[in-house]
């Protein structure tokens, strides 16, 4: 799930049963993977990634503020904060930028797994900037996730094939190029907000870190006249289900969470590459080979034993 921002603690209610919280969870995942789906269907029929990327942000800075109105709490940020909240936000706006301009490129399920790497890369950034080792799960895990990448994407066979397995070869390495920047940005995000915000309500820096995506978008959109709208139907259908479904699940995560007691959400939402694949098969004709689904469950369950080892 590419929330940008993560979840803050928002006042416990009473806990739902585990089994109900997984399957909760597992739903918010299908959703969250149907948005990118959406995006995909989004771009073939127009829209340009800027223009997904600001409707989106401004929905879900909608929604939370909703959310926030109605619990009656304050979006003020602490001045000392706000510097830190806009970095966050930019490199947010990098993330977001990417991820969506992989999808704009490749199957989705590919731009998704190729995301997924991102805990590989946060375990490396706190490595080198803490000295902290990662765990040793997570270094078991590292390998995997790398080598079910390379069959996911289907490496071998590009470079026995010279590329001429690929329709544009181009548009493939730059989809998995943004795909990695992704990875590498969201891995930032998490690193900079645990730092810098981790203390602050998870609403009230979603609204400010996502306001600032939705600023910089637009304002880089304008500048470069690089808004494009939906071109028919499709692509209107498109354009607003990713903001509704994006949105939706983004805002349902912050009144479901609390109710999820000791119950670890990341292993659970890591299903979401695993249901683009068969979403996009079924709603976008997308395809992958047999051993690029098994390089694809070897990545998902590989990051999903990881994050089983956290307490």
């Amino acid at each position: 799930m590419a929330t940008g921002a993560g979840f803050g603690a928002i006042g416990m209610s009473r806990p739902m049963p585990h089994a109900l919280a997984i399957a909760v969870v597992a739903c918010l995942a299908v959703v969250f993977a149907s948005n990118h789906v959406a995006a995909r269907l989004a771009f073939d029929h127009g829209v340009s990634v800027i223009t997904a990327v600001a409707v989106r942000s401004v929905v879900t800075v909608v929604g939370v503020m909703l959310l926030l109105r109605l619990a009656g709490v304050s979006a003020r940020l602490p001045v000392a904060l706000r510097r830190h909240a806009l970095i966050v936000g930019l490199v947010l706006s990098l993330q977001s930028f990417s991820l969506y301009s992989a999808v704009s490129r490749i199957p989705v399920a590919l731009a998704l797994l190729t995301f997924n790497t991102f805990p590989i890369v946060l375990a490396l950034l706190s490595w080198a900037t803490t000295g902290e080792r990662p765990a040793r799960r997570t270094g078991r895990a590292m390998p995997v996730i790398l080598f079910g990448l390379v069959l996911a994407l289907d490496i071998p066979g590009v470079l026995a094939s010279a590329g001429r397995s690929l329709d544009d070869p181009l548009r493939f390495a730059a989809g998995v190029g943004f795909g990695l920047a992704a990875s590498v940005s969201f891995a930032t995000v998490l690193l900079l907000t645990t730092r810098w915000l981790n203390a602050i309500d998870g609403r009230v820096r979603t609204v400010w870190t996502m306001g600032v995506v939705a600023l910089v978008v637009s304002v880089a959109g304008i500048a470069t006249d690089g808004f494009a709208w939906p071109v028919d139907a499709a692509g209107w259908t498109g354009l607003a289900l990713l903001s509704l479904l994006y949105g939706s699940a983004f805002t349902a995560m912050y009144v479901l969470v609390p109710r999820m007691g000791a119950v670890n959400t990341a292993p659970v939402l890591n299903i979401e590459p695993v249901a683009s694949m068969v979403i996009a098969w079924a709603v976008l004709g997308q395809t992958i080979a047999p051993i690029q689904v098994l390089g694809a469950l070897l990545v998902v369950g590989s990051v999903i034993w990881m994050n089983l080892g956290r307490r």
